[in-house]
């Protein structure tokens, strides 16, 4: 909400209470009381949302006390008691939208909607702000998507981010007073005498702290701004009924608007957002040029708060990239790693600071990403990448976007056909918005739900793509943050991803080495920019094998640890059977058969070979590996090399391998304590696999 303005004179409050600039209560008389209602005297120039809107906050102080949070029962019992608000509200909603569209119908009667399309969109954004803080809201929700809006309509309502008409500055010093208790003198020294900011909700003003002398932000809220929200979310929970009952939506609209309407009211408590801030501050402070502001909860109230002044500019009026991909990776790792997300992204809450730090603002409208979700969340995605669409049929039960009886052969099929083209083009051409948009009909035939959290996830996601667009219009936060979900799937100790990891790589029993070189390669393209540029095809092998080597022996890398040992295992000893088929009979041995290795065997000495190959960074002759594919079953092709020796010569040689120890020696020393176990551990399968395979021939031939 905080977008800086360049900063308007500040004034100082001398020791001298008589020679203060800004008129205010001396301190010798008592602070004001708390008033029951709004004031209803603002002054001669008050906002146009007031003038217009003024008649819906005029509340008693058990009402206003009763909008601390939202309840839809308490605020439908309030205004069935006040009918001629109530229908006032309703005409003055339907007499200004009506007009504006009958503007523009008559527009395209009269064949000049391109020359008024200017000024019907600057029409728009002012009836908007004088139709009240709800309505400011949802136009702030799709003012960051440049590829939904025209960019005329894009300009006008992205002015609601942080330009709307400031109330009285008298009233809102008033305010701060009654809210804190004591004269406003005694508790800054300097204070700005206008706001530098005002959104919908609230205005800030530049102070310093007379205590301690710290710069800070103070965000005042609007008067009255919790009747009007609470009167329109009445009117647009009952809106939403009757579209669910002619329409026949899936969804339950209706539970939509109190999700929505339920972060609003906690939007407005500015003491909450305190302590929203301080928790977000905690996570994700950390986390490289990423700057969250400090919360001064002492001077802070329901409708007051005080926070660290941050001076910047708006991330979307900057050209800088690296920022914005700062921006999606914090937003990943509070969706998938903690939960605790910033579900209000706007632009007015993005600043670059003139250090080229990443500032967070606005912690109103926060949102909880439940760990179940959050698995289901990156299981969809595994899925849809991999195009596993059997698999991402089943997430979107587990996500509640589908009912459990849901025919799911069905889904697949229609999912196919949504993704396959989407996804052929390669994970970083893969489109959020577009992905969401394929899937509209779809949702529609097999009765698809939007769960009320998902509305919240949703829109963060889309809000930080139309950033990214405005920027870098073929930017995709897919793409970009993949990386990060891939060794997030790798490393993570969640049983759900290990099972869904699991299921992914063997498919109908066979070990799907190609799924397990895209994740890791995907893991090592590094989560996005933050961390350094990506490891593409043309930088040093060496890194990338260092990378992998870390990965796999540490603890995180436990799971797929075990894999690796499976199949490696699986390797050597196919790699043993074709070895020992390849020496001629003895005499006198007896017959025996041409050979003992079955195709899944040499399906494992393929995999073993692929293995060697993603541990060592070799690079062979695209020929050689023309001709393992080539052989397909050991025996049926006139192939003169047998298939162990073909995959000897394919191994590493000596002096390939000297780069793979030197990396060994600078791994940790736990990581390497870990690879001195690995022999150990492979004799052990391989004796279990040739005992097995022992008693089975004996007992089957």
């Amino acid at each position: 909400m905080m977008h800086l303005l360049p900063s308007p004179p500040i004034v100082s409050f001398p020791a001298n209470p008589s020679l203060l600039l800004v008129s205010l209560s001396p301190p010798s008389c008592p602070p004001p009381k708390r008033s029951s209602a709004v004031v209803s005297a603002i002054s001669r120039d008050v906002d146009s949302f007031t003038s217009k809107s003024g008649y819906l906050f005029s509340l008693s102080a058990d009402e206003s006390d009763s909008l601390s949070e939202y309840n839809f029962s308490r605020i439908d019992g309030m205004y069935k008691k006040k009918p001629l608000i109530l229908l006032r509200r309703l005409a003055q909603i339907g007499t200004t939208f009506g007009f504006w569209f009958g503007l523009r119908l008559a527009d395209e009667a009269l064949n000049r909607s391109e020359q008024m399309f200017k000024v019907r969109a600057a029409e728009l954004r002012k009836l908007l702000v004088e139709l009240g803080p709800a309505y400011v809201k949802i136009a702030q929700a799709v003012s960051s998507r440049p590829d939904l809006i025209p960019p005329i309509y894009l300009d006008e309502l992205s002015l609601l981010q942080d330009q709307i008409t400031p109330f009285s500055t008298e009233v809102a010093f008033s305010m701060i007073e009654d809210e804190l208790g004591r004269p406003i003198d005694e508790i800054f020294s300097e204070i700005s005498p206008e706001p530098v900011a005002a959104a919908s909700l609230g205005q800030v003003y530049k102070a310093r702290l007379r205590r301690t002398g710290d710069v800070v932000a103070v965000k005042v809220q609007r008067p009255g701004v919790r009747a009007a929200i609470a009167l329109d979310t009445l009117i647009l929970r009952y809106i939403a009924g009757l579209i669910k009952k002619a329409g026949r939506f899936n969804s339950d609209l209706q539970a939509v608007v109190d999700e929505w309407a339920t972060s609003l009211f906690k939007e407005m408590d500015y003491l909450k957002e305190a302590q929203n801030g301080i928790q977000f501050r905690k996570l994700y402070g950390s986390i490289k040029d990423v700057l969250v502001p400090k919360m001064y909860t002492d001077y802070s109230t329901s409708k007051v708060l005080v926070m660290e002044w941050v001076e910047g500019q708006k991330l979307a009026e900057v050209n800088d990239l690296y920022l914005v991909e700062v921006g999606v990776y914090c937003s990943f790792n509070q969706l998938l790693e903690y939960g605790f997300y910033h579900a209000d992204p706007h632009p007015g809450n993005f600043l670059r600071t003139y250090d080229g730090q990443l500032a967070y603002l606005d912690f109103g409208m926060m949102g909880d990403f439940r760990p179940e979700l959050r698995d289901g969340f990156m299981e969809a995605c595994l899925h849809l990448v991999n195009r596993d669409f059997k698999a991402l049929a089943k997430d979107f039960v587990t996500l509640g976007l589908l009912p459990p009886t849901a025919e799911k052969g069905a889904v697949t099929k229609a999912l196919t056909d949504v993704f396959q083209g989407a996804i052929s083009r390669g994970v970083r051409n893969i489109s959020f918005g577009d992905l969401a948009g394929d899937l509209g009909i779809t949702m529609y035939k097999f009765k698809f739900r939007i769960p009320p959290y998902f509305s919240l996830v949703i829109r963060s996601l889309a809000v930080l793509e139309g950033i990214a667009i405005g920027i870098s219009p073929n930017y995709k936060v897919l793409g970009s943050t993949y990386p990060w979900i891939a060794r997030k799937i790798l490393t993570d100790s969640s049983p759900q991803l290990k099972s869904s990891l699991q299921s992914l790589l063997y498919e109908d029993g066979v070990f799907r080495i190609d799924r397990l070189e895209s994740l890791i390669a995907e893991s090592l393209r590094t989560e996005t920019a933050l961390v350094q540029k990506p490891v593409e095809g043309g930088t040093d092998s060496k890194i990338v094998m260092k990378q992998i080597f870390a990965f796999t022996f540490t603890e995180q890398g436990s799971f797929v640890r075990e894999i690796l040992l499976r199949e490696l295992a699986k390797g050597l000893d196919a790699l043993g059977l074709a070895t020992f088929d390849s020496f001629p009979s003895m005499p006198f041995s007896g017959s025996r058969p041409s050979t003992s290795l079955t195709e899944e065997d040499i399906t494992n000495l393929r995999t073993f070979y692929r293995l060697i190959s993603l541990f060592s960074g070799m690079q062979k002759e695209e020929n050689v590996s023309t001709q393992v594919n080539a052989v397909t079953k050991y025996g049926e092709t006139n192939t003169p090399l047998p298939e162990a020796s073909l995959v000897m010569y394919q191994l590493p040689s000596a002096q390939e391998m000297i780069p793979i120890l030197s990396i060994l020696n600078e791994l940790p020393q736990e990581s390497q304590q870990r690879l001195l176990q690995l022999p150990g551990d492979l004799v052990g399968r391989l004796v279990s696999r040739a005992f097995a395979r022992t008693i089975r021939r004996m007992f089957l031939q």
